[in-house]
């Protein structure tokens, strides 16, 4: 079933086509008309998009049952998944789920995991085999009148992942998802879910591509994690979105006391992406860290950045973005630290580092750091700056060309980044900065 455009009659039709409890297909209306209401973002990037010749639901009758083996999904796509690396990549994981276009097509996790009653199936899964779970946190961080996407995204979300992890667990190895767009005039909705409970860990890695067409795509997905006490939650994601892509994402963590939430964003591609991981730190001793990535070239606009918000006392944030723009692309830090008059003792730390490699390329830098009470602290560093000929003439001298030479102080640069990604994922973000130079 493929639908194109936007109405509140194609909403039923995929509910129905999902088989969607009355509830689900209620909140799906109810954020369409929240959706029409809204207006598009005030700051950053302008978005051309027709929102009429955008396909909001696309799938196979076939891919409606998630598979569990590689044999039973369609020999095309296996191929398309394995060029990309991802089967191989299934050896290294716990568990691995797969979306192509609107659908998970594949969920596959050890045996081992399933015995620590781990929860790790797609959203529309969980809301038919867990339901009173899902609707105690689905819509309470990410709330569908937050924004213009999120309201989008509660209308037609379609894939994305429900994790559960119960108290008193650790995973040795990461879980994994991938997103694939294939489409022309695709929208991808994907909405996430993921539960860390009491004394327990998780790292979940994401990664994301699609091909490269004229027309433009939408990639408008929300995640929602909740970190319970004393457990820590790692999210991990590389997006290698084509430039024909509009990448807007709103992502958010709710920290309970002890707690820890670590983003590690990677934004490469697409024509324009607008993201800001955030951490809702309202537990005491909470803790939270994002470090970014942005590599803008070729005219793309990559906004992104962190928020951070402090409610607890004897909280903690990092924010580390490190942002490289080349060929005329402009890569801006948006970010906001908030620490409210309660959360006393607390302390947050912004690095924003900004490498230009061109005269026709630019950076802005839009941060927003608010203290209401005495002793919290807020400290705040920023750096933009051009590769040092100083730098490129020594290299050269010592028989390294110019293209080399360049390649080596980008690749220092985002140092901070790749360390702390899995050694697998740090080699593919190698490749992509080369083939983005």
């Amino acid at each position: 079933m493929e639908v194109v455009g936007l109405s509140r009659d194609k909403i039923k039709k995929i509910s129905q086509y999902k088989n969607e409890d009355k509830w689900i297909l209620d909140y799906r209306l109810k954020s369409y008309d929240l959706f029409k209401n809204f207006p598009m973002p005030k700051f950053g990037p302008e978005i051309n998009l027709n929102f009429d010749d955008i396909i909001y639901y696309k799938a196979d009758d076939r891919d409606l049952e998630i598979k569990k083996d590689w044999n039973q999904v369609l020999k095309p796509i296996q191929d398309e998944f394995r060029d990309l690396g991802v089967i191989e990549s299934e050896a290294h994981m716990d568990g691995m789920g797969i979306q192509y276009e609107s659908e998970v097509i594949y969920h596959n996790m050890l045996d081992e995991i399933e015995k620590k009653n781990v929860i790790f199936t797609s959203i529309e899964d969980a809301m038919k085999k867990y339901p009173d779970l899902v609707k105690k946190y689905f819509g309470k961080i990410v709330s569908n009148d937050d924004n213009k996407f999120a309201s989008l995204n509660s209308a037609v979300f379609s894939g994305g992942s429900f994790i559960y992890i119960p108290p008193n667990t650790t995973l040795d190895r990461p879980l994994q998802s991938y997103f694939r767009i294939n489409s022309r005039n695709m929208g991808q909705f994907e909405r996430s879910l993921i539960i860390v409970d009491d004394n327990s860990s998780l790292h979940y890695i994401e990664g994301c591509t699609a091909p490269t067409y004229a027309e433009s795509s939408l990639h408008a997905a929300v995640v929602e994690i909740y970190v319970g006490k004393n457990s820590k939650c790692r999210y991990s994601t590389i997006q290698n979105w084509a430039v024909n892509v509009y990448n807007l994402v709103t992502k958010r963590a709710l920290v309970d006391d002890g707690g820890t939430m670590e983003w590690i964003d990677g934004n490469i591609g697409s024509n324009v992406t607008m993201k800001y991981p955030c951490c809702v730190l309202k537990g005491d001793k909470s803790s939270g860290t994002c470090v970014t990535i942005s590599v803008a070239t070729n005219n793309q606009n990559q906004d992104t950045g962190a928020k951070m918000i402090h409610l607890g006392k004897d909280t903690h944030s990092n924010i580390i973005s490190k942002s490289i723009a080349r060929s005329g692309g402009n890569a801006t830090y948006r970010g906001k630290v908030f620490i409210d008059k309660d959360a006393s003792n607390s302390e947050a730390v912004v690095k924003c580092d900004t490498l230009i490699i061109d005269d026709k390329s630019k950076s802005d830098t839009y941060p927003i750091n608010i203290c209401y009470n005495h002793d919290s602290n807020i400290e705040h560093e920023a750096t933009v700056s051009k590769i040092s000929e100083d730098k490129l003439f020594y290299m050269k001298s010592r028989g390294i060309n110019e293209e080399k030479a360049v390649e080596l102080i980008v690749l220092g640069f985002i140092e901070k980044f790749r360390e702390e990604l899995p050694v697998e994922y740090a080699v593919e973000l190698n490749q992509l900065i080369k083939r983005n130079l």
